[in-house]
C-alpha cells in the first residue's frame, strides 16, 4: 500500500534536506503530522521569519539580521586577521572556542572538481577583493579536513601568499579527552606535526 499523496509530498521535500534519507524523511513526516497544531504553526512561523529577516553580511557573508553583522561591526575585534570558513555553521563552531578575536569570511562551500564546483562557484573573488581593500596581515584557513576542504585550503594558500599575507591552517590532532589508541593514523600524524613546545 502506498502512502497518501500529502505524506508522499512531505517525504519528497524533507528528503532533499542534507543528511536525510528516505526512511528518516518518512519518520519526520509522520512525526510532524503527530505534532500539536500550535507547534506546527510555530515551526512554519520560525522558518518564514528566518527567511524574511536573515540576510548575508556584505563583508563576511555570514547570516545575520543586520548588515554589517555583529562580528564585523564589533570594533573590539582584531581587524587584521580573517578566519576563512566554508559555511555559517563553521563560523559558529569556531566562534564557540572564544580564543579567536579576529574577523571571518564565509566561502559558501568548498572546491570540488568532481562535483563541478570551481573557484567561480564559491566566494573566492569576494575574499580576494576584501583582502586587497582591507589591511589584512593573516588569513586562517579553517576549511574541513576532507578532500574538498584540503583542496580549497591549498588553492587559497597559493593565491593569497603572493599578496604578502601570512596564511595559516587550523591545527589538527587528538580531541581533548580522547584515547590515543582509538585515533586513526592521519589524526595522530597531524597531531605530531602540529605539536607545540611546552
Amino acid at each position: 500500500m502506498n502512502r497518501p499523496q500529502p505524506i508522499e509530498k512531505m517525504v519528497e521535500i524533507i528528503k532533499k534536506l542534507p543528511g536525510i534519507g528516505p526512511k528518516m524523511a518518512e519518520r519526520l513526516s509522520y512525526h510532524i503530522l503527530k505534532m500539536p497544531s500550535g507547534e506546527i504553526e510555530k515551526l512554519i512561523d520560525a522558518i518564514q521569519k528566518a527567511r524574511q529577516t536573515l540576510r548575508y553580511c556584505s563583508s563576511c557573508f555570514n547570516l545575520s539580521e543586520s548588515d554589517p553583522c555583529p562580528v564585523c561591526s564589533d570594533s573590539q575585534r582584531e581587524r587584521g586577521i580573517i578566519c576563512v570558513v566554508e559555511t555559517p555553521q563553521d563560523l559558529i563552531a569556531v566562534s564557540k572556542a572564544k580564543d579567536y578575536k579576529g574577523l571571518y569570511f564565509v566561502l559558501g562551500g568548498a572546491l570540488s572538481p568532481l562535483d563541478a564546483v570551481g573557484p567561480q562557484d564559491i566566494r573566492i573573488d569576494k575574499l580576494l577583493k576584501r583582502l586587497k581593500s582591507d589591511n589584512i596581515s593573516e588569513v586562517i584557513l579553517a576549511t574541513d579536513t576532507d578532500s574538498k576542504g584540503e583542496t580549497t585550503a591549498l588553492y587559497l594558500a597559493e593565491i593569497i601568499k603572493p599578496m604578502g599575507i601570512t596564511v595559516t591552517r587550523l591545527g589538527y590532532g587528538l580531541p581533548v579527552g580522547g584515547d590515543i589508541e582509538y585515533a586513526d593514523e592521519l589524526t595522530i600524524s597531524r597531531a605530531i606535526s602540529g605539536r607545540k613546545e611546552m
